[in-house]
């Protein structure tokens, strides 16, 4: 068993009561759950946004983020997976999701596993996980699991739908258990881009945090990625 506390944090964009969107989050966290505690200890945290949907659209236009956002991004930023889920509108992911992941640093989440998932009145949004969803994650440079998640009405109560979270959740289970996210981000995190006093666990937050010497620095300045002896 190992010692160490994992935290799954679940983020779900669904305005509506009860919602689609928060149901196949929560069926889908309760199976990594179940995962996770073969192996150690583990807490789930839920991020609803809708209740927090005018602060995101201040952040977006001003920059500065208010005390739900901030814990919100703050629960992310701290998660050692994700679960992050969609309703799809015209055939695209919701305004308030996209609006939320824009308002994330963009080194918030690196390496971080995430399940992709979302969900639609009708079979032909299918591919929005994929075309949408999983390029926008790797821009981030988080690491989506190979199983994504969509659910149309007819899903629900097909075997094949349940098995289909079943993978995608043990997927997200050996990644969080072999820790191989937070071992990319610490070896490579110097040749990243950086957000000065961002919300990333490394963020640097004063000058003195600050390494002068690195190639992205010297670049900055002027100077050659590798100083001439």
């Amino acid at each position: 068993m190992d010692d160490r506390v994992r935290r799954l944090v679940v983020v779900s964009a669904g305005v509506s009561d009860p919602s689609s969107t928060r149901m196949l989050a929560d069926r889908t966290a309760g199976k990594a759950l179940q995962a996770l505690q073969r192996s150690g200890e583990v807490t789930a945290q839920v991020v609803e946004l809708a209740p927090i949907a005018l602060g995101i659209a201040r952040a977006l236009v001003s920059g500065h983020l208010d005390d739900s956002v901030q814990e919100a991004v703050d629960k992310i930023a701290a998660a050692d997976g994700l679960i992050v889920s969609t309703p799809v509108y015209k055939a695209g992911v919701s305004g308030l999701f996209k609006a939320f992941v824009d308002i994330l640093d963009d080194d918030l989440i690196i390496a971080t596993p995430v399940i992709l998932a979302a969900t639609a009145g009708s079979e032909r949004h299918a591919m929005v996980v994929d075309e949408q969803m999983r390029p926008l994650f790797a821009f981030l440079r988080a690491l989506p699991v190979p199983t994504s998640l969509f659910a149309a009405p007819s899903d629900w109560a097909s075997p094949a739908f349940g098995r289909r979270i079943e993978r995608a959740a043990a997927e997200l289970a050996h990644l969080v258990e072999a820790g191989i996210g937070a071992g990319i981000a610490d070896s490579g995190w110097d040749g990243y881009q950086h957000r000065f006093a961002g919300n990333a666990t490394r963020s640097q937050q004063s000058v003195d945090d600050v390494d002068f010497s690195n190639d992205l620095m010297r670049l900055a300045n002027g100077g050659r990625s590798h100083p001439t002896p």
